[in-house]
């Protein structure tokens, strides 16, 4: 029996602590994370009693990382990244520009010198993954449109990470650091070389990984064995997570993800995400463990008009900067709210960057300590933020013109064409979502010469499906004005394919009062939601994806007669 088991008493103290402390959590009414970082603080090096290994627990939620961003690889193809690229990629940008600029201008009002306060504003301009994909997968909202932008947005904030960990050694020395290189030339050798292995990276996984990893998925599949199922999936994330950090200075978390998306080629995607869940579960809660261990409850008295400032920022002027370019890029408002609480909370990555800028003598101790709680204040908020975006949005659309003038904003796309043809007005079936389980509704449909307008939120859809001749309407179905632009009084029946359920009631809500004898069809992933949606609104409801794809499909079809959806002519 080895005399240092530090391994073993950090994993039992710290699930252990935190299934106490989560469980006390959720009968308060508050997010069980919140039980997870308090866990953290209790066993870590500033609080008194037993203190867990630091360093161990580290690593481990690193592997929660890992494998929940391979899990979000897994159900995120490329198709997914690219269709949220024209918002994503600039959002990213502008936002995490105007984040590091408010909090360098904090900074250097505290008297700090430039290199310190460039640190610290970065530090505060990108979110947590971990923290956005619990936070989505406990929605549902996942694999909705707007799921997707708030995944692509951090995909990108990743991405510029990257450059920005690998750039701030050589640009130390023109911020005042001691022994660190200030030749321009290596910076742009720097910087062109991380460019060449990023790239790299990623188009030896689009190339040869997919087609690699999902023959042997398909391999170790026949033969028959669960467990070699299992240790096949955990095993592709994790080393394909280590060799993208190890040989091209990745991070872990995005050679994760794309490993994931490579391996989405297989037809066993599904089951790999089931089986690898369990664990993705346990570690995560180690990582949000790992996060409590870093803060210093001391700094919440020594400094707390200081924890407050960069609290707003995080919370309240990264959100408002998101919010204001989703709703400039006219986006709906429903959009904005939930990008703007996705990015409210910061996490690995800032701790990763304080620990570089203190490392190379940029960013004082304090600055550690303020970055630390922010993120543990920010991460522990960041649920009940998620559910106040209904109520907000709601109280915005009934108490402030501003918003409605928004959101009804002359949008050539927010309204069918006056050419619309009249067989797309009445009795046709209003389809909410173009995504995977829409797309097929609507191919099914126009096979049999079946009119649909179809309502969705990604304008390049809505674009592409209008050169298509197919009539659609841009817009947050939730909004009356979308479905009444859809036509709801006069159709045949609502087909609510989006996986996003936040909403469904009250799109039910509104075609019900326009349209009483309307049929509903409704898309959901949870038995206990589609228990409560068939009792409240007493409409179709099914599960799954695939499933639900051909079942929902079959269903339309065969209920379009009798709900009165005219067929058009061949």
């Amino acid at each position: 029996m080895p005399h240092s088991i530090s391994l073993i008493n950090t994993i039992a103290a710290g699930l252990g602590l935190a299934l106490v402390l989560g469980f006390l959590a959720a009968k308060l009414r508050l997010p069980a994370l919140v039980g997870y970082l308090v866990a953290g603080v209790i066993i870590g090096p500033f609080t008194p009693g037993f203190v867990a290994d630091a360093g161990i627990a580290s690593q481990l939620a690193e592997i929660g990382v890992m494998l929940l961003m391979f899990g979000v690889g897994l159900h995120f193809s490329l198709a997914d990244l690219l269709s949220v690229r024209k918002i994503a990629l600039p959002g990213a940008v502008v936002q995490m520009a105007v984040a590091t600029l408010m909090g360098m201008g904090l900074a250097l009002w505290w008297g700090w010198g430039v290199g310190a306060a460039l640190v610290f504003g970065v530090s505060l301009s990108v979110a947590s993954t971990v923290v956005l994909l619990r936070a989505l997968e406990s929605l549902g909202i996942l694999d909705s449109f707007t799921g997707r932008i708030a995944v692509g947005w951090l995909v990108v904030e990743d991405l510029a990470m990257v450059l920005v960990l690998v750039l701030l050694p050589p640009l130390a020395g023109f911020f005042g650091s001691q022994g660190a290189d200030e030749d321009l030339d290596s910076i742009w050798r720097a910087l062109g070389f991380t460019l060449m292995q990023v790239g790299g990276f990623v188009a030896l996984m689009l190339i040869v990984g997919r087609r690699v990893f999902p023959w042997l998925l398909w391999q170790v599949t026949r033969t028959g064995s669960r467990e070699l199922f299992t240790l096949c999936v955990v095993a592709a994330a994790v080393s394909i997570a280590f060799a993208a950090a190890a040989i091209f200075g990745v991070s872990f978390a995005l050679g994760a993800f794309f490993a994931g998306m490579v391996l989405r080629e297989s037809e066993f995607s599904h089951r790999a995400a089931e089986e690898s869940l369990p664990l993705r579960d346990a570690f995560a809660v180690l990582f949000f463990v790992s996060v409590g261990m870093l803060f210093n409850p001391i700094v919440l008295v020594e400094r707390p008009l200081q924890v407050l400032a960069v609290v707003a920022i995080i919370i309240l002027g990264k959100s408002a900067a998101a919010a204001a370019l989703v709703v400039a890029m006219r986006y709906p408002l429903n959009t904005a709210l939930t990008v703007s609480a996705s990015l409210a909370q910061i996490g690995e990555f800032s701790f990763i960057l304080v620990g570089l800028g203190a490392s190379l003598g940029l960013l004082p101790p304090e600055g550690t300590s303020l970055v630390l709680a922010g993120a543990l204040i920010s991460i522990a908020l960041n649920p009940v933020l998620f559910k106040a975006i209904h109520p907000l949005q709601e109280w915005l659309r009934k108490n402030s013109d501003f918003a409605r003038r928004l959101e009804a904003r002359d949008d050539p796309l927010a309204e069918l064409p006056v050419t619309t043809h009249e067989k797309y007005l009445s009795r046709q079936v209003v389809l909410v979502g173009y995504g995977r389980v829409g797309r097929r509704i609507a191919e099914a449909l126009e096979e049999r010469h079946l009119p649909y307008v179809v309502a969705e939120q990604n304008r390049d859809i809505v674009e592409r499906l209008r050169a298509q001749g197919i009539p659609a309407v841009f817009g947050d179905a939730a909004d009356p004005a979308v479905l009444i632009q859809a036509h709801i009084a006069r159709a045949g029946m609502l087909v609510i394919a989006t996986p996003d359920t936040l909403d469904v009631r009250q799109m039910i809500g509104i075609a019900r009062t326009l349209n009483p004898s309307i049929q509903t069809v409704i898309r959901t992933h949870s038995e206990e939601e589609a228990g409560l949606l068939e009792k409240e609104i007493a409409g179709k409801v099914f599960l799954g994806e695939e499933e639900l794809a051909l079942s929902m499909t079959r269903y339309v079809l065969e209920h379009s007669k009798v709900a009165g959806v005219a067929r058009a002519p061949a």
